[in-house]
């Protein structure tokens, strides 16, 4: 009696334990399955991260090329524009140089500015009188003489003119009287000096010219006398007067 019953309650543990066997594994394979999925998961999530990443960085750098493309091109096209305002600002400079040079002769012409340089001196002289002539003013010099010369110095270039020291401005006036010619109400008596600033030789070939107003001044029987390369000094006429 008391072995049966032993046993049987040793056959009732050992079941027992049998079962708690069973879970246990079973526990432990579910376990580790669901350890080794997780894993697989995370180095795929990894894989995958990796992967995106990496497309990220190659559209990040394709975009930076891109960019880089675009602002090379709108480099080259600023200094293109920059070429262009060079050359204008050359340009402009040159225009501005020639204003400014056609402005100071406008000022020298008009006897604001003191003139100083070589030049051209011509003197001119009335002619000796002669007896059997009828007329004695054929052999004065008039304001028409004057007016000649000072014309023809003008034409070819001249920056200054002053006759017997008094600069002569773009208005001003002059008259004969007699033996005298009067310039803006100041009275000048032969012989009369012209200078004039400017390329002597220049000046000296348009008077010069055949038929031209040498020519003319010395068939109206007028002294004429002509000094190149003279170094000349005219005050303006605001210090003058």
């Amino acid at each position: 009696m008391n072995n049966k019953k032993t046993n049987s309650k040793g056959n009732f543990f050992s079941r027992k334990q049998f079962e708690l066997l069973i879970v246990c594994m079973t526990t432990g394979f579910i376990i580790g399955y669901s350890y080794n999925q997780a894993k697989d998961n995370r180095e795929s999530g990894a894989i995958d991260s990796q992967l995106l990443q990496e497309d990220s960085y190659r559209e990040e750098l394709i975009e930076q090329q891109e960019r880089n493309k675009e602002l090379t091109e709108e480099a080259s096209a600023l200094q293109e524009k920059i070429r262009k305002y060079e050359k204008q600002f050359v340009s402009s400079e040159k225009d501005y140089q020639q204003l400014v040079e056609q402005a100071e002769d406008l000022r020298l012409l008009l006897g604001d500015l003191n003139a100083e340089g070589k030049g051209l001196r011509i003197t001119l002289q009335d002619g000796d009188y002669d007896p059997k002539s009828v007329n004695p003013n054929d052999y004065i010099v008039h304001e028409s003489h004057i007016f000649k010369l000072l014309n023809e110095l003008k034409i070819s270039g001249a920056q200054a003119i002053a006759i017997n020291g008094q600069r002569i401005m773009a208005n001003s006036y002059i008259r004969c009287n007699g033996p005298v010619i009067t310039i803006d109400g100041k009275q000048h008596p032969a012989p009369f000096v012209i200078e004039a600033v400017g390329d002597s030789a220049t000046l000296s070939a348009s008077l010069n010219l055949s038929g031209g107003v040498v020519d003319q001044l010395v068939n109206d029987n007028i002294v004429v006398s002509l000094e190149e390369n003279q170094k000349l000094t005219m005050p303006n006429v605001k210090i003058e007067s």
